[in-house]
């Protein structure tokens, strides 16, 4: 089973387009979410990270808290990388047990509509796979979703209630390396118009 990435920056549009695929039955994998939900699931990464940390990171239910973890790596690249040796494997290693799940539920499976005419794929969506090289090397296919800066901050100023200069501060870290994208979808009008355009993208693979 094939595997296009989905990636994008803030604001762009990249979980609307998962959204987009995931309605239609396409399994989507989540990396964000999933590495969120493997705190939970899986306490042996908490303890590792408060080794790596030298203090308690629990809430007082015993889970991980999120806001003081941020709060560690956010001024500190080094702490970041560090956090991300232990988290991403785990990640890396959650998303390949769902696939194979999902190959398994789809074998029999010949082309269908419901992926665009070809045999089933499934999709990986990651902010930061384009600088992760153990986790693009896992997809067959990448699809950067873009749009204009002022349509981004908009969108997430109205998302998440926010001020623009918080906004550009979080894009101003993120950078993308269009030679490893297969192509890009241009997010700058109506959810419409980026359906449209999801639709005649995935509909000219070759999966």
């Amino acid at each position: 089973m094939k595997t296009v990435a989905v990636t994008g920056g803030i604001g762009s549009g990249k979980s609307t387009v998962c959204r987009l695929l995931s309605s239609r039955g396409i399994p989507v994998y989540d990396c964000d979410s999933s590495a969120k939900g493997l705190y939970d699931r899986d306490p042996s990464l908490a303890v590792s990270l408060e080794k790596l940390f030298g203090c308690s990171l629990r809430n007082a239910d015993g889970s991980l808290d999120r806001g003081l973890l941020a709060s560690l790596i956010f001024t500190s690249p080094e702490r970041l990388a560090a956090l991300e040796s232990i988290v991403h494997p785990a990640v890396l290693k959650d998303f390949l047990l769902w696939k194979d799940r999902v190959a398994e539920s789809f074998a029999d499976r010949s082309p269908s509509d419901i992926f665009f005419g070809h045999r089933p794929f499934a999709v990986m969506e990651s902010a930061i796979i384009l600088s992760k090289p153990e986790f693009l090397r896992l997809a067959d296919l990448v699809v950067l979703v873009d749009a204009d800066e002022d349509s981004r901050l908009s969108r997430v100023c109205l998302r998440d209630g926010t001020v623009p200069e918080k906004v550009r501060q979080r894009m101003s870290v993120q950078s993308f390396d269009l030679s490893r994208v297969d192509v890009i979808i241009r997010n700058d009008g109506s959810e419409q118009d980026l359906e449209k355009k999801v639709n005649d993208v995935f509909s000219s693979f070759t999966l």
